[in-house]
């Protein structure tokens, strides 16, 4: 039986979640449709987007379903940099973003676009001076609420506030976040008046339970959004086509489950965490935790085995049976080094021999015992393969 360690790239789906999809998905009629199915479809539809919005901190008319967070990304970034004030060009692009964002915005640069790149710290933080210092005249800033590889999760309310300060409207990336940490769309958006601020926020739902192919962009009323995709109208004309009722009651179902255990999970899980990367150390001394060691999504370790192909563990532990990653699972089986990692000041060489263990709500004591149990063979073997070849 799989040891599975990889949540980060996706959590295992909620019963409950795959009732309510099923439930839904067995009904007839287009939300769009003005018969009694159609609207009994409408109905579903919309208390979805309640109930999403309750969670994350929005109002319902604010919450735009998507086919998932990379989706939600590019709706933002790239919404947000077409519908900029014509002499606003620049982009603040921290640099341990992920690929939804860097090539969203690799994308826009060939538009026109300017880059204005923010370093991280050590920690893989965003540090908010440096953040702000980029902000002045920029078209739009966009940042994660948390890594998704290294875990740190950065001060979102004082880039927020940032961004107000400044007039530039702000994406936050909450793809990993969410369900793990506090996020909260209006708390985060303050008084901020019009363009500015925190203009629009993604999420997505397979990372909290959710079924895959679907996500939502939160976008604040007062914020300039260009669509992406036209042809019906639907969602305040943001994202055009037939809604997916099914997945949006799904969604609803997975994000209030998570965010009614969430603080008990998060105290599990990172106990969970600590005592494994604890015990890793001390049967692999050299091994470190990367990453803010507190503010961190609970279930995450990133961890760098010194000498050690990250791509050497995974297939070795894959073959005993257990399932992790070496970052982004969006970039999996291509074999280059951590951006993340590399951003950290980390060396090429170091920024291959990481690996991302990240748990989850299925995660049980046995599950680690079964990592601690091969780990150490698997990295010895992987450094003999290293200094062999």
């Amino acid at each position: 039986m799989m040891v599975y360690l990889d949540h980060a790239a996706t959590a295992p789906l909620r019963p409950e979640a795959r009732d309510a999809w099923i439930e839904a998905a067995s009904a007839a009629g287009n939300a769009s449709s003005i018969h009694g199915a159609g609207q009994r479809a409408r109905r579903m539809l919309e208390e979805a987007r309640e109930r999403l919005a309750t969670v994350i901190g929005a109002d319902p008319i604010e919450v735009v379903f998507t086919s998932g967070g990379t989706e939600a990304v590019n709706l933002a970034v790239k919404g947000l940099w077409w519908a900029r004030r014509s002499d606003a060009d620049a982009v603040v692009l921290p640099d341990g973003e992920h690929h939804a964002t860097l090539d969203a915005v690799e994308w826009l640069e060939a538009q026109g676009a300017v880059v204005r790149h923010v370093g991280l710290d050590q920690a893989a933080r965003i540090a908010p001076d440096a953040f702000r210092a980029a902000l002045p005249g920029a078209a739009l800033a966009t940042a994660l609420v948390a890594n998704n590889e290294a875990g740190t999760v950065n001060d979102s309310p004082a880039l927020a506030a940032a961004a107000a300060e400044a007039g530039v409207p702000l994406h936050l990336d909450a793809v990993a976040a969410f369900g793990h940490v506090p996020v909260s769309f209006r708390a985060w958006r303050g008084d901020a008046a019009g363009r500015a601020g925190l203009a629009a926020l993604s999420v997505s739902a397979h990372k909290i339970g959710g079924p895959t192919g679907v996500g939502a962009l939160v976008v604040a009323r007062g914020a300039e959004l260009a669509a992406l995709v036209h042809g019906g109208g639907q969602q305040r004309r943001l994202r055009a086509g037939t809604q997916d009722v099914a997945g949006a009651a799904a969604f609803a179902v997975a994000a209030e489950l998570a965010e009614a255990e969430r603080e008990a999970e998060a105290a599990r899980l990172a106990a969970l965490r600590e005592r494994m990367v604890r015990s890793i150390r001390n049967r692999i001394p050299d091994a470190e935790l990367l990453g803010d060691p507190l503010e961190r999504v609970p279930g995450n370790a990133h961890l760098l085995f010194p000498g050690a192909s990250g791509e050497t563990l995974l297939f070795l532990l894959d073959m005993a049976g257990i399932a992790v990653s070496t970052g982004s699972a969006c970039q999996a089986g291509v074999p280059e080094p951590s951006h993340v990692v590399l951003a950290m000041g980390r060396t090429d060489a170091e920024a291959r021999q990481v690996l991302r263990l990240t748990l989850g709500r299925t995660t049980t004591d046995a599950d680690v015992d079964a990592v601690l149990a091969v780990l150490p063979e698997a990295v010895e073997r992987a450094r003999r393969a290293a200094s062999g070849s």
